[in-house]
């Protein structure tokens, strides 16, 4: 599958693009490894409303411009947003991680991502907030907040033991270690595993299957 890959800003961007029902969200700041930036984020958060408020569009494909899919957060443009306690994500909006919070809107359109490459911190915790996740088998997993003395806060304390059970989750939230797809698929936090280069098409093909649905049965 090819996609024009748009010239983003220094700050990253999220491109978005219609094919047919299925609305692919890009996540284009490849120069950094797509790490993330609040204009990001609030991109992110349009492109995910974007979605669920056009009726014409039922299925959402996150996927990523350049080799990684996430590197996880540019903690430098980050951190004046959380020391300040601002939210990158404006109220009213969906909110990508699919949390439920309190102020923001939870997404009712199905969501398949496609990862790649390095998929850190925030990247699994995107990953783990859609539907269906298709890796490439050379992707390489780390939710390594333990060693920065932060905490994951993006979903992964819940959702990894959600999925994995207790045990495993605990494996990784404790250690930081990377894993590769295998491991994933195992935990699953992905669903199907496909040779590198070929995430995206596969991810394509459920998207697309999904959107030729009855949409009153899917959302």
């Amino acid at each position: 599958m090819q996609i024009d890959i748009p010239n983003p800003a220094p700050e990253g961007c999220i491109s978005c693009e219609v094919r047919g029902h299925v609305l692919l969200i890009g996540i284009n700041r490849p120069a950094k490894r797509n790490g993330w930036t609040p204009p990001m984020f609030r991109q992110l958060a349009e492109a995910y409303t974007r979605l669920d408020d056009d009726p014409q569009l039922r299925v959402g494909l996150l996927h990523a411009f350049g080799d990684h899919f996430t590197a996880g957060l540019d903690l430098p443009a980050i951190a004046p947003y959380m020391q300040r306690g601002e939210k990158a994500v404006p109220y009213g909006q969906v909110e990508p991680h699919d949390f439920g919070l309190p102020g923001y809107r939870r997404r009712t359109k199905p969501m398949v991502a496609a990862v790649k490459g390095i998929c850190f911190t925030v990247g699994i915790e995107l990953m783990l907030g859609a539907d269906i996740v298709v890796a490439a088998d050379s992707s390489r997993f780390a939710q390594m907040e333990v060693q920065r003395c932060i905490m994951p806060t993006g979903g992964a304390t819940l959702r990894m033991p959600e999925r994995a059970g207790v045990g495993n989750a605990m494996l990784h939230l404790l250690t930081g270690d990377e894993f590769d797809s295998a491991e994933a698929l195992r935990c699953n936090f992905v669903q199907k595993v496909v040779p590198a280069g070929r995430e995206l098409d596969e991810a394509w093909r459920i998207a697309e299957r999904i959107s030729l649905q009855a949409p009153q049965a899917v959302v």
